[in-house]
């Protein structure tokens, strides 16, 4: 089999590249064997706005048209919903916070994405004394149905390898890459925290981050919006809401603990005062970077090899961002945003 690229990964990263050459009628397979499990503690929320200091997300309005544009494609060539409209709340714990929230809804940059008033609450099951603060062009992304129906759409056209990658058995040329009976131009390694075991990329400093969920079932909550407070509250219907998450760097197994729903309860207790039921809790390991900005780039040595990493927590805003850059830089030569640009931490 001869194709312009291999990716190793089908993750929301992985995902991303693939729209990308599938856009510019590029051929391709993917290598995905379902070991990374980020996505489920992704929650999925797209938000242009950092709650815990109301500024806006890095380049948040070139992430958020590129992201609902691609996800709007996916939903009609997969025939399925994956976005789901949601308006993200943010509880105030006093009037100082407030205070910034009116001053941040003031400026340019963010006054689009911040409703300048306080939302009372009136929701006797919400612990939210000062009130509320409503952030516009927000929704959740089902990431674990379209990851599941993109596999499955890869599979029927056979362009999906449901196996590890043996980092040993690839052979690199001067202008070509061959694993066993594939020969590609290029290969992309999109693999997730994975990447730590890739012996071309394990020198990049990514940090696996372990994270965990909770599902409860709460009748007398009512709410349709996430409720941001010390933890993230998403409603998923029926009664069923997301609570989450969790940040763990020693522990990197995938295992829930007791520990991390212990942490969880304790927060959502101050959040919402109405009895629940824990239905479900899951882990997964987040792909991060110490400086908060993915891992895009070449290779130092092997021209025909590139990473696309790191997305962290804002993975289904930036996804596709970052993927756009990565095309045009493999294909139309064009620069890396600095940021971004795994060469930021080379040694030479």
């Amino acid at each position: 089999m001869e194709v312009d690229y291999i990716i190793i990964g089908n993750g929301l990263a992985g995902i991303s590249f693939c729209e990308q050459l599938k856009a510019q009628k590029k051929t391709f397979v993917v290598f995905d064997n379902n070991s990374q499990q980020s996505s489920v503690v992704a929650g999925g929320l797209y938000n242009p706005v950092v709650l815990k200091r109301f500024t806006p997300v890095w380049k948040s309005d070139e992430q958020l048209q590129m992201a609902l544009t691609m996800y709007q494609s996916l939903e009609q060539e997969l025939g399925v919903q994956l976005d789901y409209k949601v308006p993200v709340r943010r509880k105030f714990t006093s009037v100082e916070e407030q205070n910034d929230w009116f001053t941040a809804s003031d400026k340019p940059i963010l006054h689009k994405y911040l409703r300048p008033k306080i939302i009372k609450n009136v929701n006797n099951a919400i612990n939210a004394p000062f009130g509320l603060g409503e952030v516009l062009q927000t929704g959740r992304l089902d990431v674990k149905t379209l990851i599941d129906h993109y596999r499955a759409a890869l599979l029927l056209k056979n362009i999906c390898i449901e196996e590890a990658f043996q980092y040993e058995l690839l052979q690199i040329h001067h202008n070509k890459v061959q694993y066993q009976n594939i020969i590609a131009t290029y290969i992309v390694f999109a693999e997730g925290f994975g990447i730590t075991q890739n012996p071309f990329f394990n020198d990049l400093p990514l940090v696996p981050t372990k994270g965990e969920l909770l599902t409860i079932y709460a009748p007398d909550l009512k709410i349709d919006y996430v409720l941001k407070g010390p933890v993230f509250l998403i409603p998923l219907g029926n009664d069923l809401y997301s609570v989450g998450a969790t940040y763990e760097w020693e522990d990197t197994t995938h295992n829930i603990t007791e520990k991390g729903k212990i942490e969880l309860l304790e927060k959502l207790k101050t959040l919402i005062t109405c009895s629940f039921k824990i239905i479900g809790q899951v882990a997964g390991i987040r792909p991060t970077v110490k400086d908060r900005r993915p891992l895009v780039g070449q290779h130092e040595i092997h021209k025909n090899m590139f990473v696309l990493n790191g997305l962290g927590t804002r993975g289904v805003m930036i996804g596709p961002y970052v993927a756009t850059q990565l095309f045009n830089l493999i294909e139309n030569k064009e620069p890396l945003d600095k940021e971004i640009d795994s060469s930021r931490f080379s040694k030479a």
